[in-house]
């Protein structure tokens, strides 16, 4: 079996949520139960720390796993979905998963595979497990795929576990309300385990606190951390860090350059600083939890994160693909100068279309593109939505063809965002 044969075999046999959908999601932990069970449980043979939330869970997870490896751990990180490689979900201190152990992988087990029948990521979830086992992590820095409840890597037992934010996403799995989608976060909290809340969104605080309380975990809001952006630069941004209002960073570089990165960052820092003094990682320090800010993409590749592709004319990318993700977005487009804005978009159909239309600028060009995926929503239909919104524009489905005609019409001041799916931005060459 290649590479392509084992996990075509995965994409077919078990088809992907990014791929198809909420067809794919199997919610409960049987499935996953079964399959750490025939591997052994390989997830009660190392430490870990457990992220979920809407928005920023991604970035959260990357940096942290760069200061458990800059502090010396050897750190495993699982995180979906995949831009480029299916191996760049499971890495151990910043080096993707071999090849040859996911052939090896689906070889060994596909009978029990059949038998089982999981979805897609509890596969993933399950493969990550026995190869963090086997490569012996100290820690790994474990990313929720949907939800958090009954999300597969919810059979953990993390000595820490981090909550991002609450927004706008899969209200047709998690909830339709902002409350509900919130109880299925806070399902990762654990008993007698610290959990760390990165954004204080006051109208479902109380949703944390009850569930801390009824599992004796001890809670942990991050508002005592302030961060203060200054500027933008070619490898990032300088920010200055404070705490309880008293500067205790000055002038740091960060390498993701996203605005919206300031609120990931509190959580950050507050969970690196509860992982050292309440749950035994000692070896990490102030020093650094700061240079993890500048190192992160040299420690563990992070693409897609406000990335900055061209710089004249400006042509940066990002993976927000949900209401609140965009809504940061076009808040930090409006930060900078630039003559004309071009936005190249595509979208999956499962999305709130219109209460994202509703916000885009009204002054920018579009040019729309749909996603290789069965979830994509057709272009021609975005088009027609966007009209209704008020917003003009133009077809080009592939978006290295969209990016190519808006660089040869634009001006070298004008500012070219390319966005609306995660799989927009995968499928871009230059990345």
């Amino acid at each position: 079996m290649t590479f392509k044969e084992a996990t075509d075999y995965l994409f077919t046999q078990y088809p992907a949520f990014t791929n198809v959908g909420a067809s794919a999601y199997k919610p409960g932990l049987e499935n996953i139960k079964k399959l750490c069970k025939l591997l052994g449980n390989p997830q009660k043979k190392f430490k870990s720390i457990h992220i979920a939330g809407t928005n920023g869970k991604g970035s959260t997870s990357h940096i942290l796993a760069t200061i458990l490896q800059l502090s010396g751990y050897k750190t495993g990180l699982f995180t979906s979905p995949h831009l480029k490689s299916f191996t760049e979900r499971i890495r151990v201190n910043g080096v993707n998963i071999p090849e040859a152990k996911i052939i090896e992988f689906i070889t060994s087990y596909k009978s029990d595979l059949e038998a089982i029948k999981p979805s897609f990521f509890e596969i993933t979830t399950a493969l990550s497990f026995q190869y963090f086992a086997e490569q012996n992590v100290e820690i790994a820095v474990i990313e929720t795929g949907l939800g958090g409840r009954l999300d597969s890597t919810n059979i953990l037992n993390p000595i820490l576990c981090v909550i991002t934010n609450i927004g706008w996403d899969h209200m047709d799995l998690l909830g339709n309300t902002i409350e509900k989608i919130a109880i299925e976060k806070a399902g990762i909290i654990k008993k007698n385990t610290p959990i760390v809340i990165s954004e204080n969104q006051k109208e479902i605080e109380h949703v944390f606190i009850e569930k801390a309380k009824n599992e004796n975990a001890p809670l942990y809001w991050s508002d005592e951390y302030t961060i203060h952006f200054k500027t933008y630069l070619p490898q990032g941004q300088r920010i200055d860090i404070y705490k309880n209002q008293e500067l205790i960073g000055k002038e740091i570089v960060c390498a993701l350059a996203g605005k919206y990165q300031l609120k990931n960052l509190k959580g950050i820092l507050k969970a690196a600083e509860i992982a050292k003094k309440e749950c035994g990682l000692t070896k990490i320090n102030f020093q650094n939890t700061i240079k993890s800010l500048l190192e992160v993409k040299n420690y563990n590749i992070l693409k897609g994160r406000w990335q900055i592709l061209k710089y004249k004319p400006l042509l940066i990318v990002d993976t927000g693909h949900n209401f609140d993700g965009i809504k940061e977005i076009i808040s930090q487009i409006e930060s900078y100068k630039y003559f004309q804005l071009w936005m190249i978009l595509g979208m999956v159909k499962d999305k709130n279309h219109q209460k994202i239309l509703e916000i885009l600028p009204k002054r920018a060009k579009y040019i729309f593109c749909e996603p290789q995926s069965h979830r994509k929503l057709d272009a021609e239909k975005l088009l027609e939505m966007a009209k209704t919104n008020g917003l003009e524009g133009i077809v080009i489905k592939n978006v290295n063809e969209a990016i190519k005609y808006a660089l040869n019409i634009a001006e070298t001041s004008d500012f070219i965002f390319v966005g609306g799916s995660n799989y927009v931005v995968a499928e871009i060459n230059d990345l």
